[in-house]
């Protein structure tokens, strides 16, 4: 199997590279398993009601972070499989405020958002794993944006990448 690696620049709209140079070298497929390992263990050590922590005013609590990583992930997976598919239909545009606000998130147990994320994220390595190396190319368009196959798996890492780090630097700082 051949390795794949980071997405060209034009690949995507320079905006999704902040999510994308954010993942470390190597092939994604295994960046996406490690991270899933990584990732659950930081969130693990975070407490039922610490989970429930806002750092400001009007900021997302521990655990409507967790739920958006989950519903992003889901998105950007699906984005990658209609691509994939070679379906050719532009896809929508996600509201993550919307999204957010309909998510019941704090009424939830950070339990049920650790076991979510473990099972988005092996839904999303699975997926990854198994794609025909052609698809990794496959070209669409979502959000009025041009995206690779490629190019979304790589942000679906680098997304979590990223919220992590907010999570570590703006909720679990000392």
């Amino acid at each position: 199997m051949t390795m794949v690696s980071a997405p060209e620049r034009a690949e995507t709209a320079e905006y999704y590279h902040r999510y994308i140079d954010q993942v470390p070298a190597g092939d994604i497929r295994d960046v996406l398993e490690r991270q899933l390992g990584d990732a659950g263990s930081m969130l693990e050590a975070i407490s039922e009601e610490q989970s429930l922590h806002r750092y400001a005013p009007g900021k997302w609590s521990i655990r409507e972070v967790v739920a958006h990583i989950n519903d992003t992930e889901r998105l950007f997976t699906f984005r990658a499989f209609w691509f994939a598919r070679a379906l050719e239909e532009a896809l929508p545009s996600f509201d993550q405020e919307i999204a957010a606000s309909h998510a019941g998130a704090d009424d939830r147990t950070w339990r049920s958002h650790l076991d979510e994320f473990r099972a988005v994220r092996a839904a999303t390595v699975a997926f990854f794993r198994n794609l025909p190396a052609e698809a990794w190319t496959r070209r669409g368009v979502a959000s009025g944006n041009p995206f690779t196959v490629r190019a979304l798996a790589y942000i679906a890492a680098g997304h979590v990448a990223h919220h992590l780090r907010i999570l570590r630097e703006q909720y679990l700082k000392p």
